[in-house]
């Protein structure tokens, strides 16, 4: 009778030391990737940077592309969910959106967004897989995820309008002035809690103007 409990628990651990390994292997390649860029990253020096061989990398990944397509996914599922959890409560349109609107400002300007952000933007024209990964992972999500929450709001009839997914991409492209952009470029900022409320504040107000009801 205990033969099984037993076979469950070397299963669960084994699955357990697979996904451990996983993750070893994900963050050597965020190293190597932040330091060489994806043209510069090899399969050998991301190996060494996790401590794993080639061989053992090579049984979790097949190519560099479906690395960094793992590790576009990681970093999306961590760092997305939680700046869009505001639209699952139960908040005025102002709230839900000034909610959003903080998490995404401080979510794009975090160090692994921007290094993601310049390698996509530098790596795209050679490598053009690598932004429809990043799309699918990122931006994708974000604006269906905030398009629904805009319909919905637009049948309760607090919000209008007839295209939710270009009113979500415009709200994030106002959550992008002023700060996002000069810290992608590497600009010194000596205002940047003082101008993080201010965006915040004005993408929100802009888009109810043109949207609330």
């Amino acid at each position: 009778m205990s033969e099984p409990s037993s076979l469950s628990s070397s299963s669960s651990t084994c699955t357990g030391e697979s996904e451990a390994k996983r993750e070893q292997i994900l963050q050597g390649a965020y190293n190597v990737f932040a330091e060489h860029g994806y043209e510069g990253a090899s399969m050998s020096a991301i190996a060494r940077e996790a401590g794993v061989s080639k061989g053992t990398l090579y049984n979790y990944f097949t190519n560099k592309a479906d690395l960094f397509g793992a590790f576009v996914e990681k970093c999306c599922r961590e760092k997305l969910p939680p700046a869009l959890a505001p639209v699952q409560k139960e908040a005025t349109p102002k709230e839900t959106l000034t909610a959003v609107a903080r998490a995404m400002v401080q979510l794009i300007t975090q160090p692994e967004s921007l290094m993601l952000y310049r390698m996509i933007v530098s790596e795209a024209p050679h490598f053009p897989q690598l932004a429809t990964i990043f799309w699918a992972h990122g931006p994708r999500i974000a604006i269906e995820t905030l398009s629904n929450w805009i319909h919905e709001q637009t049948q309760r009839g607090t919000l209008k309008t007839d295209d939710p997914v270009f009113a979500a991409e415009q709200f994030f492209s106002l959550c992008q002035t002023r700060i996002a952009h000069r810290k992608r470029f590497n600009m010194s900022y000596d205002n940047m809690e003082e101008d993080e409320e201010k965006v915040i504040h004005a993408a929100v107000n802009m888009f109810l103007a043109t949207y609330g009801q």
